[in-house]
């Protein structure tokens, strides 16, 4: 029987409030309004932005929400108006939505709509209602997309579709960790042949920009971690060293300088700590180092910059997303994916079942996985 135009029950994981643990519960999704798309949500990975949020990372939250940015599914059923999809296409969900209009849409160096609701985190559709409740009582969405459910809506720009080869417990890690760590490498970065790199932070988002500097030619690329047992699964997709601070006496930021003759090429913070964010300033090379921002700090913490670090002729930048114009890119990633030129399988540590999300959260926490994926029924 379609559930086309009827409200759909569906398990989700709502988070009440700060740092308190998800509960699964049943919800009810509304169908989709104008322009608007439900998709059935096969598989989704737990990131640390996720984890970031429920800790009061971020300026603002509303709760109730439902948690989730890396997702990857089926269309159920579509809005008045909507011809970019149909039921039954694969999809990846948009944490960072392009309208392809607006002026920051439009820009060839930008891929920030100004539309989207990062930063924002108002939560709510473009007609500012929501399709999730429970009881009657109205329960928020996550950076436009709300993965941790079985079946969540949509705005029609907030999605992207994809060849139906794809494994959708892999390719919803482009939704958001592997897109961030490896197009920032590549596409603003952009690593020549040859080079030295060191990154720091060794998490999801770090292990694809390892990735990335492998695939870009580097020479020497340098995993920074306090974790040693993420060191060989980073040596393995492409570090030639790995190092953790706790077992030198000096700042890290000299021990990689003396390691690169002066300095790395190019450094890649991607823990969202503002004191690595130095280290890493610091560990590249203060004539022509490329010095590149993509952790998130919490919205209190303040980078602390002397100017010197860029009059010599360093140049620091942050990334979102790695620069990738999602609704345009994703889909050849994926192609890539499906050609063998990329592994996300490789990054993938746990697949769980839904209803084991807070274990989920506990291994990366805990720095056991490289990425958890959640699987829905």
């Amino acid at each position: 029987m379609s559930t086309a135009g009827k409200v759909i029950k569906s398990k989700a994981a709502v988070a009440y409030g700060f740092k308190k643990p998800l509960v699964i519960e049943v919800v009810e999704v509304a169908p989709p309004k104008a322009r608007e798309i439900r998709v059935k949500v096969y598989a989704s990975g737990i990131c640390h932005t996720d984890d970031h949020a429920l800790k009061g990372g971020m300026a603002s939250l509303n709760f109730p929400v439902i948690l989730g940015h890396e997702g990857a599914g089926v269309v159920e059923s579509v809005g008045e108006g909507v011809f970019k999809v149909q039921p039954g296409d694969h999809v990846i969900l948009l944490c960072s939505p392009m309208c392809m209009k607006c002026k920051a849409c439009l820009h060839e160096d930008s891929n920030f709509c100004e539309k989207n609701d990062v930063g924002k985190n108002v939560g709510l559709m473009h007609d500012k209602t929501t399709r999730f409740s429970i009881k009657g009582k109205m329960i928020h969405n996550f950076m436009s997309t709300s993965t941790f459910t079985e079946y969540t809506v949509v705005d029609e720009f907030a999605i992207c579709k994809i060849d139906k080869a794809a494994p959708l417990d892999q390719v919803c890690l482009i939704g958001c960790g592997f897109a961030t760590g490896f197009g920032t490498v590549l596409n603003t970065a952009k690593v020549k042949p040859g080079s030295s790199c060191v990154i720091f932070g060794l998490g999801g988002i770090g292990m694809s920009a390892v990735m990335a500097c492998k695939i870009a030619g580097a020479t020497k690329i340098i995993g920074v971690d306090i974790n040693p047992e993420k060191f060989p699964k980073a040596k393995e997709l492409g570090c030639t060293e790995c190092v953790n601070p706790k077992d030198h006496s000096k700042p890290i930021d000299e021990v990689i300088t003396e390691k690169t003759n002066g300095g790395a090429d190019y450094g890649f913070e991607c823990i969202g700590n503002v004191d690595m964010m130095v280290s890493m300033i610091k560990s590249t090379n203060y004539a022509f180092g490329s010095a590149t921002i993509i952790g998130v700090p919490a919205f209190t913490d303040r980078l602390p910059l002397d100017v010197m670090w860029l009059l010599t002729g360093r140049t620091l930048q942050g990334a979102f997303l790695g620069d990738y114009k999602a609704p345009l890119d994703f889909p050849k990633l994926v192609n890539e994916l499906l050609a063998g030129k990329i592994d996300l399988n490789a990054l993938v540590s746990f697949r769980l079942p839904f209803e084991d999300i807070n274990k989920g959260f506990d291994l990366m926490r805990n720095g056991k996985a490289v990425r958890t994926v959640l699987l829905m029924k």
